[in-house]
Parts: structure tokens; C-alpha cells; sequence
């Protein structure tokens, strides 16, 4: 008695067991159910990214946002409504673009098999193969994620890394979503393609203290350059400055010695050079190849791709990536 009790017991964690791993993202999670998905996507991805290079920064920051609010489930494009006001409309996603691309994109994979492919997994898809298509690394993209119905203004606030956060600030940050160090020194990589307005440093140039002052820990020629020829007053949400210049349109390793120079365009840029483990990791990434960059990179965007993910029958797989299915 007491010994078929037991193996009972072994069989519903077996089964428990089994029933998580098959809910776990996978490579070719469409094969059977729409396996032309991808290759839409990429073809999409390929024929139009060159109109506007200056997406594939956008596309992947969009995947970055996404991922660091209820995890990887589209809840960055869902919009406010008369009852919600939506992680959209926070301030750190109020110069997000790319809405429009996402979908024109889950309108083509919806016209092939309506219902099937999540709007969480064509903004990984996206982002990677926007990245791809202008010159830059290639990742894994498992997929299966689904999307979630709740999308919220404040807690996009609370968990989406800001330029002016300090070292403690963004660690804590990575590490509630299972990111380490490492991962928030690789991540942070992409702003060698990135612009950024005015407005989410011109503290460091005009009030960083609140007394009218400049941030000392960033160099001094580089500020004056941004001030007499970019940010020109403190006022300014309209400009936009390139995060790595001379190297904006290329993916590469220059972000990370201008770190080194203090010419870090946000805090949390500087930050990483505040810290003696993330300090030595960058220090450690410009002495080696591109490609180790490119290996790291794909290794951290895969796991950050994985954060919190709904997969199963958790969530939804919606109609429309802007509105929760009625």
C-alpha cells in the first residue's frame, strides 16, 4: 500500500517534471504549426532594415525594455487604455520606434497561420535579425514564448534599467531578472549602435548635483564638445546624440574604450567603470577579438530572451501585438 503510494508520488513528479520541460522554449518551436515563420520574418527583416539601419538599435532596445518588465511576453506593445495606462507611455519608452514594423510583421505571419506565432517571439526575432542584417552578432532564438495580457506604466518605471542609474541601481536590476555582472556589461554593449536624446543626460552638462554643475567623472573635452555643438541648452528633449560616434553604424568593441576615456554618454554607462569586477570585464573584452565580444554578447541575449518567459498555456497568443485578445 504504502509502497504504491509512493511510486504514485514518483510519477506525478515525473510527470510535473516532464510537463516543465516541455514548456521550455526550444529552437524551432513553429516547425510543424507554421514553419515558414521564421524565414518570413527574416525576409522582412532583410528587405527593409536597410531603409532604416537606425532601427535595428531601436528593435533590440525595444527587446531589452520588453524583457526587463513581466519578462519576454510583448507587454511593450500592448497601449493604454481607459483603464490602464501601459508600459508604452512611461517615460523610458516614450522614444521607442519600430511599433509599426513588429506589426507590419506579425500581419505577414498571421496571414500564414493566423493565431500561431507569438507577438514575444517575433520582437526576439526581430531584434536578432535586425542586428544580423546591419553587420552585427548572430544569437539563438528559442521560441515559444506567448504574450501577456497586462502591460503597466508604473512597473515599467521601477524595472527598466535608467541612464542615470548607479552601479548598485543596475545590479540590483540585472540581478532580479537572473542577469549577472557580466551580462550587464555585455548588454550594455548594444549602445554601440544606440543614439540617445538630450534629455537623459544633460544633467551630467548642466546640474548634476543640483547646483548648476557638471558630472566630474565625465571628461571634461568631451562635455564641452556636447554642449557647444549638441546639447547646447539644458532644456533640449529634441537632439540626438550618437552613443559611440565615428562607430554608430558599426557593432564593435569602440563602446567599450570610450568607457575607458570617461566618454560614457549615460551614468549607467560610466557606471560599468565604477566597479572593479565589471571595470576588468571591459578592460578584458578590448584586449581580445571582436568575435569573443560577439560570442559573450549572443550568450548574454539568449538568457535575457529566457527572463520570466510564458510559455504553455500561460498567457495568450494575440491577434493583434497592440491590444489583448476580447
Amino acid at each position: 500500500m504504502g509502497g504504491s503510494r509512493y511510486f504514485g508520488i514518483i510519477i506525478l513528479v515525473l510527470l510535473g517534471s516532464l510537463g516543465s520541460i516541455q514548456a521550455q522554449l526550444e529552437l524551432g518551436f513553429y516547425t510543424k504549426n507554421c514553419p515558414r515563420a521564421e524565414k518570413i520574418i527574416e525576409d522582412f527583416v532583410h528587405k527593409h532594415i536597410h531603409n532604416a539601419p537606425s532601427l535595428a538599435a531601436t528593435l533590440i532596445r525595444m527587446h531589452f525594455h520588453d524583457c526587463f518588465v513581466r519578462g519576454c511576453d510583448a507587454s511593450v506593445l500592448l497601449n493604454t487604455t481607459s483603464n490602464n495606462q501601459a508600459e508604452k507611455d512611461a517615460t523610458p519608452n516614450l522614444t521607442l520606434r519600430g511599433f509599426d514594423f513588429v506589426d507590419r510583421v506579425k500581419s505577414l505571419v498571421e496571414a500564414e497561420c493566423a493565431g500561431i506565432v507569438s507577438c514575444a517571439d517575433i520582437i526576439a526575432l526581430v531584434a536578432r535579425d535586425s542586428i544580423v542584417a546591419t553587420g552585427g552578432p548572430f544569437w539563438k532564438v528559442p521560441t515559444g514564448r506567448r504574450d501577456g495580457t497586462i502591460s503597466n506604466f508604473t512597473e515599467a518605471l521601477n524595472n527598466i534599467p535608467p541612464p542615470s542609474g548607479n552601479f548598485t541601481t543596475l545590479q540590483t536590476l540585472f540581478a532580479n531578472k537572473g542577469l549577472d555582472l557580466n551580462d550587464l556589461v555585455l548588454l550594455s554593449g548594444a549602445h554601440t549602435i544606440g543614439v540617445s536624446h538630450c534629455s537623459s543626460f544633460s544633467n551630467r552638462l548642466y546640474n548634476f548635483t543640483g547646483v548648476g554643475d557638471q558630472d566630474p567623472a565625465l571628461d571634461s573635452k568631451y562635455a564641452a564638445n556636447l554642449k557647444a555643438n549638441k546639447c547646447r541648452n539644458p532644456n533640449d528633449n529634441t537632439t540626438k546624440v550618437e552613443m559611440d560616434p565615428g562607430s554608430r553604424k558599426t557593432f564593435d568593441l569602440s563602446y567599450y574604450s570610450l568607457l575607458l576615456k570617461r566618454r560614457g554618454l549615460f551614468e549607467s554607462d560610466a557606471a560599468l567603470t565604477t566597479n572593479p569586477t565589471t571595470k576588468s570585464f571591459v578592460t578584458q573584452l578590448l584586449q581580445g577579438p571582436l568575435q569573443n565580444f560577439y560570442d559573450e554578447f549572443a550568450k548574454s541575449m539568449e538568457k535575457m530572451g529566457r527572463v520570466d518567459v510564458k510559455t504553455g498555456s500561460t498567457g495568450e497568443i494575440r491577434k493583434q501585438c497592440a491590444v489583448v485578445n476580447s
